[in-house]
C-alpha cells in the first residue's frame, strides 16, 4: 500500500475498492478492463468536495444520467469534518461508458468513496432543451 509520502499504484487502488460504496465493484472492473486511473495532487477541504459531489448528483438527477454510488458517496462525505483535506481520482473506463470517482483521505492511504455516472446522452423529458 502506499504511504504519506507517494500515490497509490493502480493495484493499490483496486485493493481499496472493497465496497464502501455501490460503484466499488464496477470501478475494479473498468480496471480490470484497461481502464485509465488518475489521481489529483490537491488536497481540497471536505467541504469544497462535498459541493461538488452533491451538485454532480443533482445535475445527473435532473437530466436523467445512470449514476452508481453517487448518493451514497455525498453521505459519507457529508459524515466528515468539514475541514478536512481530501484527495481525488477518477477511473475512465476504456470504453469511456463509465466515468468514476474516488475520494481519498489526505494521505491517499484510505478510499472513503466512489462513484460512477454513465457516459451517456441525457435523457430529455417533456421535449424541453438542455442548457449545459
Amino acid at each position: 500500500m502506499a504511504t504519506e509520502d507517494e500515490n497509490p499504484s493502480q493495484r493499490d487502488i483496486t485493493a481499496m475498492l472493497k465496497g464502501q460504496t455501490s460503484a466499488c465493484k464496477a470501478a475494479r472492473d473498468a480496471i480490470a478492463a484497461d481502464g485509465e486511473v488518475m489521481l489529483y495532487g490537491g488536497q481540497p477541504p471536505q467541504w469544497m468536495v462535498l459541493g461538488v459531489a452533491a451538485t454532480r448528483l443533482r445535475r445527473s438527477l435532473k437530466i436523467g444520467l445512470t449514476t452508481l454510488g453517487l448518493d451514497e458517496t455525498v453521505e459519507i462525505l457529508r459524515a466528515r469534518h468539514c475541514e478536512e483535506q481530501l484527495r481525488t481520482g477518477n477511473i475512465v473506463a476504456a470504453d469511456r461508458s463509465w466515468f468514476f470517482t474516488l475520494y481519498f483521505d489526505a494521505t491517499g492511504a484510505e478510499l472513503l468513496a466512489c462513484s460512477g455516472v454513465k457516459n451517456e446522452r441525457p435523457s430529455r423529458r417533456d421535449g424541453q432543451k438542455l442548457q449545459l
